[in-house]
């Protein structure tokens, strides 16, 4: 190792930086004076370090790849203990239903219960909104051998839309259940109170006449209550939601802005009798 003197260090030291600035120039003059040059020097050292730059490359491809597949593993861990969490949440469930499907058969046999037959049903399409004497009613086109009755149950593919108030021979008019008209018997599904809503002629039915001390709660479903056998139990109706003046209304499932396609169902109810069956006093004579 050759040793050098403090001076002569002390001078290199000086010089090194002016010596480092004249090279810069110099490089930046010789590429301006012969850029052919510079470019084949550039790509011979390009050429000379590619190889070198494909032997690092290769490495920290495989280390990347590496990382990469450990956050995968990583990932699938994780899903892995989801999914199994999962199954087991429903195989509980599953063991529940099963014991309460095994309670319900027996308590069935136990009340001789005989099934309901499945309710038949029309589809007509909604021409107009034509309220004729109802504020909020809508009108239906009936092809041949459509024959559906006053009082029957129409509903959309969501929920509860209305019943049926007048029939033609070509068309039908459903009342829907915003009119304020309507009274439709309700049951909140998670108190099993009943109410009745009331149309309001606006986008919100009202509840009305519900036990005192269980009023409804926000969010609670309601469904229609078979009560006085107009409407069949547990049809789907709305949410309930409460008003900032305090006043409890049901945000329907149905979309009756909407309305394309009505299903008429004849569910067998007597609750509503034609005009022609309602027995009406013979005018007496005068004196």
């Amino acid at each position: 190792m050759i040793r050098l003197s403090i001076p002569l260090r002390q001078a290199l030291a000086r010089l090194s930086m002016p010596v480092l600035v004249a090279a810069a120039f110099g490089t930046m003059l010789l590429g301006k004076a012969d850029t052919v040059l510079v470019e084949r020097a550039r790509m011979t050292l390009a050429d000379a370090l590619a190889p070198i730059y494909g032997v690092i490359a290769e490495p920290m491809g495989t280390v990347r790849d590496a990382v990469q597949e450990l956050r995968f593993l990583a990932a699938m861990r994780e899903e892995n203990a989801r999914l199994r969490a999962e199954n087991e949440r429903l195989h509980r469930w599953q063991a529940a239903a099963l014991a309460l499907e095994t309670e319900n058969a027996l308590l069935r046999r136990q009340l001789r219960y005989v099934p309901e037959g499945a309710a038949s049903f029309q589809t007509a399409r909604v021409v107009a909104d034509a309220g004729g004497t109802y504020a909020r009613a809508v009108l239906l086109s009936l092809q041949p051998g459509q024959t559906p009755r006053k009082g029957q149950v129409a509903l959309d593919e969501r929920g509860l839309a209305g019943r049926v108030s007048e029939v033609g021979s070509r068309s039908a008019r459903v009342l829907l259940v915003t009119d304020m008209n309507s009274r439709i018997p309700v049951v909140l599904e998670g108190s099993r109170s009943r109410a009745l809503m009331v149309g309001t002629n606006g986008e919100r039915p009202r509840l009305q006449h519900w036990p005192e001390g269980a009023p409804p709660q926000e969010g609670e479903r309601v469904v229609t209550s078979a009560e006085a056998n107009v409407f069949p139990a547990g049809l789907p109706v709305g949410m309930v939601r409460w008003t900032e003046g305090g006043v409890a209304e049901v945000e329907l499932f149905a979309r009756l802005d909407r309305l394309d396609l009505l299903r008429i169902f004849e569910f067998g109810l007597s609750g509503i009798l034609p005009p022609e069956a309602v027995a009406r006093p013979e005018p007496r004579a005068r004196r």
